[in-house]
């Protein structure tokens, strides 16, 4: 057992003392990599999207089991849950007044229960939520992307305030989990539920991001061009590429710490 551990234990080591530049390139490398592969054994890509969603609702119901059956709210950002709440009602806005399909109701789903998550955060386990720990001020993030979305947002022939909503939760959906990542950075150690419900978002963001890259590369860049013209395309896939990367960090230390057999996630200094 120790001789399967010892090459892992290596790598992550070799790969922690390296400059930012250099992880950097590291991380860039190994997202190619994991493309390329998907791309290889996936026919329809359509399938990553799904594939996305499944995971993501896997990491829903990894957060209910921990509010349900362990009774407790700790190191849950209940800031994370309202910025989710907020894209995801904006969203299904965009999607009721513009292009009613599948994903509507996938993200009706979504939203009730993330709605039910800030229920039990606000009222029921209060008592075990970590309101000083959850100190990410949300404007931060609120208001840029609102005034992004004024700046940069589709050229379609939609309404203009439908335009402007659509671009503000593509970036709000971006950045909403930086609350719940500054709560991890604030507590260092990081119980099983919510380690688990934190990769599961970093998993299916990758997937998303996934399918949105190899959609573009499968149409030659058409795909784009469908979203209207300017800046808009550009800001959408990035918007994709930011998440996946934001959570990058998190999920490489949570397989470091899975490999290593520990049930709680420790993380070090400057992670998040």
């Amino acid at each position: 057992m120790k001789a399967t551990k010892r090459p892992i234990h290596a790598v992550s080591t070799w790969v922690r003392r390296q400059p930012p530049k250099i992880k950097a390139f590291l991380a860039v490398i190994s997202a190619m990599t994991a493309l390329v592969f998907l791309r290889m054994i996936v026919n329809d890509h359509d399938n990553l999207f799904v594939a996305s969603e499944a995971v993501h609702a896997i990491g829903i119901s990894v957060l209910i089991y921990k509010l349900t059956k362990e009774k407790t709210c700790a190191g849950l950002s209940l800031k994370s849950q309202e910025l989710t709440a907020l894209f995801l009602a904006v969203r299904l806005y965009c999607s009721f007044v513009m292009e009613y399909d599948i994903h509507t109701l996938l993200d009706s789903a979504t939203l009730l229960t993330t709605l039910w998550v800030i229920y039990m955060i606000r009222f029921n386990l209060k008592s075990s939520y970590m309101e000083e720990k959850d100190n990410f001020a949300i404007y931060f993030v609120v208001i840029p992307c609102a005034v992004l979305s004024l700046v940069i947002h589709p050229t379609t022939q939609h309404l203009f305030f439908n335009r402007i909503c659509w671009a503000f939760c593509v970036y709000l959906e971006a950045v909403s989990v930086l609350p719940q990542l500054r709560v991890m950075q604030n507590t260092k150690i990081i119980e099983p539920f919510t380690a688990h419900y934190v990769f599961a978002l970093g998993v299916a963001r990758f997937l998303s991001c996934a399918h949105w890259v190899l959609q573009v590369l499968d149409t030659r860049g058409r795909l784009l061009t469908a979203l209207g013209y300017g800046l808009w395309p550009s800001m959408v896939l990035l918007s994709e590429i930011v998440q996946t990367f934001i959570l990058a960090d998190f999920c490489y230390y949570y397989v470091k710490s899975l490999v290593g057999g520990q049930l709680v996630l420790r993380l070090p200094s400057g992670v998040v």
